[in-house]
């Protein structure tokens, strides 16, 4: 009964913390333990947000975190499990543009301003294309592929398939390094080639192809392979 008066009383802190001090000032394992909430019969709410994240090498793993990992973790049931993952994806959402305002791409930082922060901490490689109007304006946005790039991975068919079914004019391509160094492989320079070529032959302008890496970018059309 002592032991469970006192993590009580634990649990209540970070909210204490938070209101005297302001959020910048708490753990991760205290924002955490207050978006859980409450804790289990066994366990606070700082337990539960320890038992999370003890394995995490880094919190940014935390926006990959599954619905069903979070479930496996003792003391998490469906309810604490969901609330975490809609607040993982609205800070997300936050830090990324929202394609329900019109958004222009004049250059490759627009791209960059775009989509690093909802790409540069993906741990596999995913392939982004940016649908494009006449006026350079995005018209839409879709993950095309994940996994290791290259041309059996990346079907210019099914891209420009998608192209021509929302009448763009034109694309970019971006994709992510998880290393963090957004140099071009020889499989990135590869499917590049193939992808402007396909795009002259159907009549969408292949614009650019955005490498993200940690914080970092290249652009393959600065670099001169388009």
């Amino acid at each position: 009964m002592t032991l469970m008066i006192k993590e009580m009383h634990s649990s209540d802190k970070p909210r204490e913390r938070l209101m005297i001090y302001g959020p910048d000032k708490l753990t991760n394992q205290e924002l955490l333990g207050i978006i859980i909430n409450s804790g289990s019969k066994d366990a606070s709410s700082l337990t539960l947000a320890s038992r999370i994240i003890k394995d995490m090498k880094s919190i940014r793993e935390l926006r990959d975190v599954t619905l069903q990992e979070l479930m496996s973790v003792k003391g998490i049931g469906e309810a604490k499990a969901v609330t975490i993952l809609s607040v993982i994806e609205l800070a997300v959402r936050m830090h990324s543009h929202s394609l329900e305002e019109e958004v222009y791409i004049k250059s490759p930082e627009d791209v960059s301003n775009l989509l690093m922060e909802q790409m540069r901490y993906y741990q596999q490689e995913h392939f982004v294309v940016l649908f494009l109007s006449t006026k350079n304006m995005v018209i839409h946005q879709e993950t095309m592929f994940k996994g290791s790039l290259n041309t059996s991975i990346v079907h210019p068919r099914e891209i420009y398939k998608s192209a021509v079914k929302r009448s763009a004019a034109a694309i970019i391509c971006v994709h992510n390094h998880p290393s963090g160094d957004p140099a071009p492989s020889k499989e990135d320079i590869e499917v590049t080639k193939r992808l402007v070529e396909c795009g002259e032959l159907i009549g969408v302008d292949f614009l650019d192809h955005i490498i993200i890496g940690s914080g970092r970018y290249l652009s393959l059309k600065e670099l001169s392979y388009i």
